[in-house]
């Protein structure tokens, strides 16, 4: 959505005020030679600038339609999170944008009472051509002289009409990047809804981006994604997954000449790896942020904080390069330009530091879902049109803790807590166990167990170290399926 700029219509501006003329008995200065130059009138006083209201376009990350249970305390499904824990915002707001550019006013000082301003301003207009014409006439003289004397160096193009930059340069890679990069608008039915960016994803019109980017446009809203050379497609979702926090659209009538992004590795990035973040942050579109990895596999729950919503789990590739309300979707690249992940949630230092009603801003710590889980997600959405969930078939507690991730008494909604002959029951594990490890990875809390779980494909084997009765245990688990978001 594009920046629109408000304000009043614009007063017409005053006409200048009037030069008193002097008259001989008035002035003891001689009047100026008949046919002479005259004084022109001061100059217009600037006409009123009203401030202009910056539309930012960067609208709320609902995810909506999916009822949950109470968040904290609460079991949940390792094949289906629940609820919602308290989260980070999601990359692109969850409010409205903030006016920007304040109202300017410059008056032009009244001319003060006399006789003698038409002669004053004469004067000094005459003595001002003077000096210019003097000075004139002396540089050229001087540069005709000795053209060494001058101190400013410039630059040589070589006959070059643009300059080249390097390829591997922030510039050459936003500049591949950039025009496979969209910005999405979403409308709902009631006429709710947002900004977000997405990318191209291959040759046939496939874009990815967030599921929260789309929510509002899923059930019969109206979806559009617009290039950066103007070029503007309706689109329609082919899938999105909530709790992965992926959706894949398709441009109608998508043009011939697509450019998909190259997909990276995101196992192989390493902590200080440089990072290249392109999005529409507060509605400004096709905008370019650099940072470096500031972290990997750190376990995200995002949502909107809303009560109705379900949260979407990460272990996520966190950066510093600055992301703001409107970059979720939107690709995070690495010095080469390849796509390792999409940018999906932020940090918030406002209520606490996750969520709150007030639109956040970037304070370095931003999170990005790894591209080679959204890839596998994206072709499972473009390929069925559902996604399809890694579990281990047990409830685990949400609690906040850094213990570990607790096998529940109860299961969601009346159910098995270990849900019979699913993969936990085959491995041997039972309610009260606390799980503390997945494969190499610790686990300290459900929400990690859940984000960690997600890196996997159904059919993956994993071990699991567990404490019982104070004991701690390994098992080998093949992870299971679910097929959908409900």
């Amino acid at each position: 959505m594009s920046t629109e700029n408000e304000g009043n219509t614009v007063p017409p501006a005053p006409s200048a005020p009037p030069v008193p003329v002097d008259t001989p008995a008035a002035s003891s200065h001689p009047a100026a030679p008949q046919g002479g130059p005259s004084a022109p009138p001061p100059p217009d006083a600037p006409p009123h600038v009203p401030g202009a209201h910056g539309e930012a376009g960067a609208p709320a990350p609902h995810v909506h339609g999916s009822p949950a249970p109470q968040v904290h305390g609460s079991p949940a499904d390792g094949s289906w999170p629940p609820p919602s824990p308290a989260a980070p915002a999601y990359g692109d707001g969850g409010a409205e944008g903030s006016g920007w550019g304040a109202a300017y006013q410059q008056h032009q000082p009244a001319p003060k009472p006399g006789g003698r301003r038409g002669g004053l301003i004469a004067a000094v207009l005459v003595a001002a051509l003077v000096a210019g014409g003097l000075g004139g006439g002396l540089g050229y003289t001087l540069a005709r002289n000795d053209d060494s004397s001058s101190t400013t160096v410039s630059a040589s193009d070589n006959g070059a009409s643009q300059i080249k930059r390097d390829p591997n340069s922030v510039a050459g890679v936003a500049g591949k990047a950039l025009p496979s990069t969209v910005t999405i608008e979403a409308e709902g039915t009631g006429g709710r809804g947002g900004t977000g960016t997405g990318f191209v994803f291959d040759t046939q019109g496939h874009i990815v981006t967030n599921n929260h980017v789309v929510a509002e446009a899923v059930d019969g809203g109206k979806l559009s994604a617009t290039f950066p050379d103007g070029r503007k497609y309706d689109a329609e979702v082919v899938g999105h997954a909530q709790g992965y926090d992926v959706a894949v659209i398709r441009l109608k009538n998508a043009p011939s000449d697509l450019k998909p992004l190259a997909l990276g590795d995101s196992d192989k990035v390493a902590v200080g790896d440089e990072t290249i973040a392109i999005g529409a942050p507060f509605g400004l579109s096709n905008t370019v942020t650099t940072g470096i990895i500031s972290a990997k596999n750190r376990p995200v729950a995002s949502s909107d904080g809303g009560s109705d919503s379900k949260a979407s789990y990460m272990s996520a590739l966190q950066t510093d390069a600055s992301i703001n309300p409107g970059n979720s979707g939107g690709p995070l690249l690495d010095a080469r330009g390849a796509v390792i992940g999409i940018n999906s949630a932020i940090q918030s230092s406002s209520s606490g530091g996750l969520g709150g009603a007030g639109q956040s801003g970037s304070i370095g710590l931003g999170f990005a879902i790894p591209i080679n889980q959204a890839k596998y997600v994206a072709q499972q959405l473009i390929k069925t049109g559902k996604p399809v969930y890694a579990k281990i078939g047990a409830s685990v507690s949400l609690q906040d803790t850094t213990n570990g991730a607790k096998i529940t008494d109860q299961g969601v909604s009346g159910s098995a807590p270990v849900e019979p002959g699913g993969p936990a029951a085959d491995a041997g594990l039972k309610p009260g166990d606390v799980i503390i490890k997945l494969d190499d990875r610790v686990i300290d809390s459900g929400p990690t167990l859940i984000g960690e779980i997600w890196t996997h494909k159904p059919g993956d084997k994993v071990t699991v170290t567990y404490k019982r009765d104070g004991k701690e245990r390994t098992t080998d688990l093949t992870l299971g399926s679910r097929v959908g978001d409900s």
